[in-house]
C-alpha cells in the first residue's frame, strides 16, 4: 500500500509514510484506519513522511474535508517531511486548512527529517 501508518504507543508517536502515487482514497482510508487502532491515542504526536512520495491525487476540495477530520487532538503536534517542491505545497495547503478551521492543530510541514524530529524534540525515528 503506498500510504501506511505505525503506532509507537511507547513513544506516544504515529509515523505516517507514503510512496510513490498517493490518492485521496489512500489517504482518508488511513486515517479511518488509524483512528479505530486501538493503539491509537489521539494525543498522540504525528510524523507524515512525503518524502518518497511522487505524486498526491486530490484536489482542493478534498485537502480541506481531509484536513477538517481532525482525528488528532489540537495539541498533538504533527511534522509533515517532504522534500518534492509539490507534494511540499500540498502539505502546506493542509497547514493552512487546518489553521483557518474551527479547531486549529499544531502542523508545521519541513523540507528535512532532522527539522521535524527537532521540533517534535525527538532524535531519532522509533525502530
Amino acid at each position: 500500500m503506498p500510504f501506511s501508518y505505525v503506532v509507537y504507543k511507547e513513544h506516544r508517536l504515529v509515523v505516517s509514510a507514503g510512496s510513490g502515487l498517493v490518492t485521496w482514497e489512500e489517504i482518508k482510508a488511513r486515517q479511518d484506519e488509524t483512528k479505530t487502532d486501538p493503539s491509537f491515542d489521539p494525543t498522540f504526536n504525528q510524523i507524515v513522511d512525503l518524502r518518497s512520495v511522487t505524486e498526491i491525487q486530490m484536489s482542493g476540495d478534498q485537502a480541506r474535508m481531509l484536513a477538517s477530520r481532525q482525528i488528532f487532538s489540537q495539541e498533538s503536534k504533527r511534522a509533515f517531511v517532504a522534500t518534492n517542491p509539490s507534494i511540499f505545497g500540498m502539505g502546506r495547503m493542509w497547514e493552512i486548512y487546518t489553521e483557518f478551521s474551527e479547531r486549529p492543530s499544531q502542523i508545521r510541514v519541513f523540507a528535512d527529517l532532522a527539522s521535524a524530529l527537532e521540533w517534535l524534540g525527538l532524535e531519532s525515528l522509533p525502530q
